[in-house]
């Protein structure tokens, strides 16, 4: 049985990047960056909390992004909340 806190298998992970395809190029740009970051590490929570933010229209999903707007409703579950800030980043340059 699949854990919250597993990681996401290669068949789960190429679903999930499939589904997050946008028709906002600015919020592809987020997500790409996000997965080339953060998606060797993705958890099944981390997933969850990601097609979350997928079922938003692509202004509403831009919104949340670009920080003019902040969660509201079932967006502000915890993991939710931690994967937008995690999207929001920047990557750090070593």
């Amino acid at each position: 049985m699949t854990q919250p806190d597993d990681l996401l298998d290669e068949r789960s992970m190429s679903k999930l990047r499939w589904g997050c395809r946008r028709g906002l190029l600015e919020n592809d740009l987020f997500i790409e960056r996000f997965f080339k970051t953060y998606g060797a590490a993705m958890t099944v929570s981390q997933a969850q909390a990601m097609n979350a933010l997928m079922d938003l229209s692509d202004n509403d999903l831009l919104d949340l992004l670009l920080v003019r707007k902040e969660p509201e409703g079932d967006l502000t579950e915890v993991n939710v909340v931690d994967l937008l800030k995690l999207i929001r980043s920047k990557p750090h340059k070593l």
